[in-house]
């Protein structure tokens, strides 16, 4: 039986998910953490339930991908590393040249590392994961699935920064926006449940998790997003700012007589939610947290969301369905019904009782003129597609 693996690579880590062929079957599923760091461990999950977990060194991405595939072997989960005819690999940021998944030869690696200014937390550790198993499955096509290429139907109205242009034509300075993977999941798993051809559907799609994003779903393809030039932008996230007026950076840096450089680190893991607050970026951590500053993070957070749901409604002229994804958005009721809420002078009507117990379902009453969604993502899912799909698996 043929499987594929899925590959989220992450700084210090990587999530798998081994899929088999062609039931989409959950065979195993895990999690290299703190990959360069001291304390590291290896997990893997079987179909069956069984969990094991050992403390282990991994050094580098490589010893990561010979302990998965040990582990595989080990737990009779594969017989043969033949098994294995694919592997997709999770990529944030693909530029202008990739406006699809794509299977990674060397030159399309060395493009993923050109494109670490785009991506500076993430495309370096996703092209060490890809070279780590082009070295030890040499003969197994390696498939990146690129965050940013469901945005590329974006229009210039909508990815063009008011900078001067040749910024643009010079250095490709635009918004290439990011979750993508994820949003088209979403997306089309919406349109399934709703019976509705994804064409004939106007969605804003809200990936709330650390990250997260808002997108507006418009004939069937991204239409406008938050994320901008980097994952940066957009709406407050767990240590990132979102979007912040450039001249109090400016101010800022003359006060604290720091680089750019440093501002742009502050703003990617000192600010956003545990920013504000001084005690977490975990939405979880401030839910029941008394502290003021820890509440004034969560309505913050919620203002920016409902902000972006806002302009994205009005800018397709209205929509189906407000729909809510990612950790956050699958598991926090109260966000949840605080934005839903927002939207009830525009004909929502939420049904606060189905709101409160989480998973894939409608939280809006039949009457209610816009509805709101639980759609749990499912982005490895859609990796293993790309690479049936690309390495022509199928």
């Amino acid at each position: 039986m043929k499987k594929v693996l899925a590959i989220n690579s992450g700084s210090s880590s990587f999530k798998y998910k081994l899929f088999s062929l062609p039931d989409e079957e959950v065979l195993a599923e895990g999690l290299a953490d703190r990959v360069g760091l001291d304390d590291s461990t290896f997990s893997i999950e079987l179909a069956n339930g069984d969990k094991h977990v050992e403390e282990v060194e991994i050094p580098d991405q490589e010893t990561a991908v010979k302990l998965l595939l040990k582990a595989l072997k080990k737990y009779n989960v594969i017989e043969d590393l033949n098994e294995i005819a694919g592997v997709g690999h999770r990529i944030v940021a693909g530029g202008e040249y990739f406006k699809d998944s794509a299977i990674i030869t060397e030159d399309n690696l060395q493009k993923i590392f050109d494109l670490k200014e785009y991506a500076p937390l993430h495309n370096p550790a996703e092209g060490e994961g890809i070279k780590a198993f082009m070295k030890v499955l040499p003969n197994v096509p390696e498939v990146g699935v690129f965050d940013t290429a469901f945005h590329e139907s974006l229009d210039p109205v909508h990815y063009l920064y008011s900078v001067p242009y040749d910024w643009y034509e010079k250095y490709h300075a635009r918004k290439y926006g990011a979750h993508g993977t994820s949003v088209r999941y979403v997306a089309n798993r919406t349109a399934k449940l709703l019976n509705k051809d994804l064409k004939d559907l106007k969605l804003v799609v809200c990936h709330l998790g650390s990250g997260a994003s808002i997108t507006a779903v418009k004939d069937g393809k991204s239409y406008d997003t938050s994320m901008g030039f980097t994952p940066l932008a957009g709406i407050t996230m767990g240590t990132r700012s979102g979007d912040v007026d450039p001249s109090l950076l400016q101010f800022v840096m003359h006060k604290k007589d720091i680089s750019i450089d440093e501002m742009i680190d502050i703003l990617n893991h000192d600010s956003g939610l545990l920013g504000i607050s001084g005690v977490s970026p975990d939405m979880r951590d401030l839910k029941h947290n008394p502290d003021k500053r820890a509440q004034l993070a969560r309505e913050i957070f919620i203002n920016r969301i409902i902000r972006y749901v806002g302009a994205y409604i009005t800018e397709m002229g209205g929509a189906d369905a407000i729909v809510f994804t990612a950790g956050i958005g699958e598991h926090d009721a109260r966000v949840r019904a605080a934005v839903m809420k927002a939207f009830e002078f525009i004909g929502l009507v939420p049904d606060l009782e189905a709101n409160k117990v989480n998973g894939e379902k409608t939280i809006t009453k039949p009457e209610s003129k816009i509805r709101a969604m639980i759609v749990p993502t499912n982005e490895e899912l859609m990796i293993e597609r790309d690479v049936v799909r690309l390495a022509h698996l199928d």
